[in-house]
């Protein structure tokens, strides 16, 4: 999706990788940030022992999707759902049990999202950089920690958006990649409907890119971006059909309830009418909510949520949702110079992550869903993040390598200092949270 820059490293033959940028490829380093990030992720994961947060609602639906009595909650799409009832299945109806597949989930989008700008750019210092934030960003830490839907939506996202970066690169692979973008696109979609910003991007960039080539035989032609050997037609079976049939099939075991399935008495007549339901559901949800925010707070990364703060477990401990203070920040000029330079200087990489931080930062502020939360800002801060990390990239490459490296490390550092904070670490007291409320909007 993002591997269109006519300003960074070429390929030596259409469609091909170098050899020096094969070389360079640094997935080897990428899994190793994930695998130290699932670690780290997996420290008191367990703990507290007892449903937190949204939790109070995600375990109750998941054993829902296991016994397949009562079909009652309806508000989301059911596969994350789902998903967490697996983890129960093979783990136990236990704190393991409900946090280990979205903390896989966390590590599958932080290795996806580095190969995406790795396969979008051919820069290690921005893939490992992107990395390393996203990886000390509190945001996909806290989220990737707790039974809750979004995490599997922004892995599947993630996956989608890997994938196909991938097919523009490496054509010779395109068929089996944009599959695999199709079915993640649904997947992402079947997690939650904070997907469905994104979903249309894919199909709409290659019929553009398409159009564009002035191709005579615009639907049949196999020749041009983005994905030479690909027909349009072809395209739109991976990126517009299958997405919808895979996001489809993720309701099938609702026609299965006992009691509430789908065209039963008294229930949603199809999957049309559940459909219905479920977004006057997301509409009517009205009553003010002490942790609610809007986009302008999200951005200045001012209205902090705190998942846990209670004696539990032996101690007082506390999950501290906010995004990383340092990278947060630091991210917004960045944003406006990759805006600008991909303007006026014609590299499509950079105007796409500021545009797809725009969009789906826009999202929220006509969404018609009058309380939101912080949380809704994870998938615009994946944008926020590129953007730094490829506006760190061009101070590496100008030489200027101290002014490149000092971010990272004021990230990680800030990571370790919020660490027990973010991790139900036993805290010293009633009060220790002051240590870690710098703004009146993070209490």
């Amino acid at each position: 999706l993002l591997g269109l820059s006519s300003a960074r490293p070429r390929l030596t033959a259409p469609g091909m990788k170098s050899a020096r940028a094969a070389s360079q490829d640094p997935i080897g380093w990428c899994a190793l940030l994930a695998i130290a990030f699932l670690a780290l992720c997996c420290i008191r994961l367990t703990i507290p022992s007892i449903a937190y947060f949204d939790e109070v609602h995600y375990v109750p639906a998941l054993r829902e999707w296991i016994a397949l009595d009562q079909f009652t909650n309806r508000e989301h799409p059911p596969l994350a759902k789902q998903l967490l009832a697996l983890g129960v299945l093979v783990l136990g109806d236990n704190p393991l049990g409900w946090r280990t597949l979205p903390v896989l989930a966390g590590a599958l989008a932080l290795f996806a999202a580095m190969r995406a700008l790795w396969f979008a750019t051919l820069s290690r210092f921005a893939t490992l950089g992107y990395g390393v934030m996203l990886a000390t960003d509190f945001l996909l830490f806290v989220n990737a920690r707790i039974a809750m839907l979004d995490i599997f939506y922004l892995a599947f996202i993630a996956l989608a958006f890997w994938q196909g970066a991938a097919a523009m690169r490496e054509p010779e692979t395109g068929r089996r990649r944009l599959a695999i973008t199709g079915v993640a696109l649904g997947l992402a979609m079947a997690a939650k409907w904070n997907a469905l910003v994104l979903a249309p991007v894919p199909g709409l960039v290659f019929l553009a890119l398409r159009w564009a080539a002035g191709r005579r035989r615009l639907f049949l032609s196999r020749r041009g971006l983005p994905v030479p050997g690909i027909t349009l037609v072809e395209a739109a079976l991976w990126l517009g059909l299958v997405p919808l049939v895979v996001y489809a099939a993720t309701y099938l075991p609702a026609y299965f309830f006992s009691d509430g399935a789908i065209g039963s008495p008294g229930a949603p007549r199809d999957i049309l009418d559940l459909h219905r339901t479920m977004l006057t559901m997301q509409e009517n949800v009205v009553k003010p909510h002490p942790y609610q925010s809007v986009w302008w707070q999200w951005v200045l990364n001012l209205r902090a949520i705190w998942y846990l703060y209670e004696p539990v477990d032996g101690a007082y401990r506390g999950i501290l949702l906010i995004g990383n203070p340092l990278t947060m920040l630091l991210g917004l000029p960045a944003l406006g110079w990759c805006l600008f330079r991909g303007a006026t200087g014609r590299d499509p990489v950079l105007l796409a992550v500021a545009l797809l931080y725009l969009l789906t930062l826009g999202f929220w502020i006509v969404a018609a869903k009058p309380i939101q939360f912080y949380y809704h800002y994870m998938l615009p801060s994946m944008f926020l993040l590129a953007a730094l990390a490829l506006a760190l990239d061009a101070f590496w490459k100008s030489g200027r390598r101290w002014l490149a490296l000092a971010p990272l490390v004021g990230s990680a550092a800030l990571f370790a200092w919020f660490y027990p904070i973010l991790s139900a670490a036993p805290l010293e007291g009633k009060m220790a949270f002051l240590d870690y409320v710098w703004l009146k909007g993070w209490q």
